[in-house]
């Protein structure tokens, strides 16, 4: 189930935020988001989750998006979208729980996406006795246990330190690949862009457009060949058209 973006655009008051961009998003990728900081990342993300107005068209498996909906379920880098007050397994079940599901049956549920994320053992922990990346997994877990057909990623690895956010982008890649769902990953970090995309896009300084876009070879992206020159080449022509942006400014 694909997204089609047609003519978007979107203002905070005089500011031009993205002015008629297209984007296709085709069903089963993974799209990676990279642009300067304040090209409206995050804002392409709200909007296909269905939190912001815009101006165009944006249209998931022929419906047009104008709300938030469980076939769109959005992953942020904070953490404090999990309530202090619930358990791991309390924060997982929430939406199953909103939507009126058993307790037995939500508990089945949970087990299967636990076991995907590696939480095992820590269902009864609250969150402020996790780490950074338990608390991440945990934010992942609750959006996949409401099985989403977009899964839609706000820097979700920002905050965790370089061995982590490595660890954390592997075990995405396996639930992506187990679970045959779409992916749109916005991130500032070329190498995570590259390892984790099957295609990459790059949003210039607003009013945003896409500048440029880039089909990534599996073998590119296997974490092994992080110093083959596909992966140093790739790395070096979207590193430039940065620059290029920030030489503008």
């Amino acid at each position: 189930m694909g997204i089609v973006i047609t003519n978007l655009s979107k203002s905070f008051g005089s500011m031009q935020v993205i002015e008629n961009l297209d984007l296709k998003v085709d069903e089963g990728e993974f799209l990676c988001i990279i642009g300067p900081s304040g090209c409206g990342k995050t804002t392409l993300l709200r909007i296909i989750a269905g939190f912001e107005q815009y101006d165009g068209n944006i249209q998931m498996n022929g419906q047009e998006i104008t709300s938030p909906s469980p076939e769109r379920f959005m992953v942020f880098q904070q953490f404090d979208q999990l309530l202090p007050w619930k358990t791991v397994a309390g924060n997982i079940e929430l939406g199953l729980e909103l939507k009126g599901m058993e307790r037995l049956e939500r508990e089945n549920v949970r087990e299967k996406v636990v076991s995907m994320v590696g939480l095992e053992g820590f269902e009864g922990h609250y969150p402020h006795e996790l780490s950074g990346g338990m608390k991440q997994r945990v934010a992942i877990a609750r959006a996949l246990i409401m099985k989403p057909k977009i899964l839609l990623m706000d820097e979700p690895f920002g905050s965790l330190d370089a061995q982590l956010r490595r660890k954390m982008r592997l075990e995405l890649l396996k639930i992506w690949e187990a679970l045959d769902i779409t992916v749109v990953f916005v991130t500032h970090n070329i190498q995570e862009s590259i390892m984790l995309g099957s295609r990459v896009i790059v949003l210039s300084k607003p009013p945003s457009r896409i500048m440029q876009e880039f089909k990534v070879d599996h073998k590119v992206r296997a974490d092994e060949a992080m110093g083959s020159f596909g992966f140093g080449a790739l790395y070096e022509e979207i590193y430039g058209l940065l620059e290029e942006q920030e030489v503008r400014e």
